[in-house]
């Protein structure tokens, strides 16, 4: 949790990972491209006293993981997302059953998403129900620009796409993280295109598809999609940490999504180990929209705060939160195209 100024705030960190990209992991030219190009995104846009060494980079021990993101960090809850990378690291780079067991260490800390790849076909179905039965998962994180043997990248609207997004359904796991932002070496920039949401958010209403890094550098094609799509979630990380480098930037982000899908389809993600929530969390808290930009974008509450930090994702995942970070009833903000979320389907 965080305090500041005689407000509470429940933090849900929507995109974490525990990962392993060590040298001794690594398969191929590939899987050390991969790392170094997160540690650029880290070294980049991370304050000068959180930055680290590349060797801490590639593998951090899962004591130091603990301490960034609860112990000083303010994550009441941190949500463990997947990336196989199987063809470039030799356990792969951040797998379910890795973040599982981890989580299994510290109870009450996690929650653990799953994973899939149309690519994987039958085989792979029965791997997402295994995962399933093991984790009782609420979600999923997806990497379409993964390369698979000669593959370089898939889409949702792909037929074999539909029948995991089917299998989903039918299991009851209904957050689709979908990650489509900055390319990642030596991933191509293509394969990480918005589009394919439009189609797979339409055909599976039941579905939330949280667009992670919110589509970033394509922020106005993600911004027309959820427009127009209720079950489409904006989630920040990535976007976060601009609010140190460039906060006009990231005030402009803000704005965007505040403007065209609202305050409740908003979701914190710190992206560890590239960035700490201690320091995303602080200066998002302290942040404010320039008052030269504010004729055209307001400015950002502390109830909108509150719900993008975590009372967003709790409710997409279903955690209870205590009454004291609770906010008092008050009229939804109303973003352009905007409408209802359909609610699931009961048998």
């Amino acid at each position: 949790m965080y305090r500041k100024d005689g407000n509470s705030y429940f933090i849900v960190d929507g995109h974490t990972h525990f990962w392993d990209g060590s040298p001794a992991n690594q398969i191929n030219r590939y899987g050390e491209g991969f790392i170094k190009c997160f540690y650029d995104y880290h070294a980049n846009l991370s304050p000068a006293e959180y930055k680290w060494t590349l060797e801490e980079f590639e593998r951090y021990p899962e004591e130091r993981m603990i301490h960034d993101l609860f112990e000083v960090g303010y994550d009441d809850l941190a949500i463990l997302q997947s990336t196989y990378l199987t063809d470039w690291y030799v356990n792969g780079f951040n797998t379910t059953e890795q973040n599982g067991e981890m989580a299994e260490r510290h109870p009450g800390r996690f929650i653990v998403n799953g994973r899939f790849d149309p690519r994987d076909g039958e085989q792979g179905l029965e791997t997402l129900e295994r995962l399933h039965e093991r984790w009782h998962l609420k979600g999923v994180k997806v990497y379409t620009a993964e390369w698979k043997g000669d593959s370089k990248g898939w889409k949702l609207s792909d037929p074999w796409a539909y029948r995991y997004l089917e299998k989903c359904q039918q299991l009851g796991i209904r957050n689709i993280h979908v990650h489509k932002g900055p390319t990642v070496y030596p991933m191509n920039r293509d394969a990480f295109d918005v589009a394919d949401v439009d189609d797979a958010a339409t055909a599976f209403p039941e579905l939330r598809f949280i667009v992670e890094h919110v589509g970033l550098p394509r922020l106005e094609d993600f911004c027309w999609i959820a427009t127009q799509e209720p079950n489409v979630y904006g989630g920040l990380a990535v976007a976060m940490p601009f609010i140190h480098s460039r906060p006009r930037y990231f005030a402009q982000i803000i704005g965007e999504l505040l403007y065209w899908i609202g305050e409740d389809r908003i979701l914190f993600g710190s992206d560890y180990a590239i960035w700490q929530p201690k320091w995303l969390v602080e200066r998002f808290v302290d942040m404010q929209i320039p008052e030269d930009m504010q004729g055209e974008y307001g400015t950002v509450s502390v109830n909108q705060k509150k719900k993008i930090l975590g009372l967003n994702a709790a409710r997409l995942y279903d955690i209870k939160v205590p009454g004291e970070f609770q906010i008092a009833d008050e009229p939804e903000s109303v973003a352009v195209g905007s409408a209802p979320e359909p609610e699931a389907a009961t048998a």
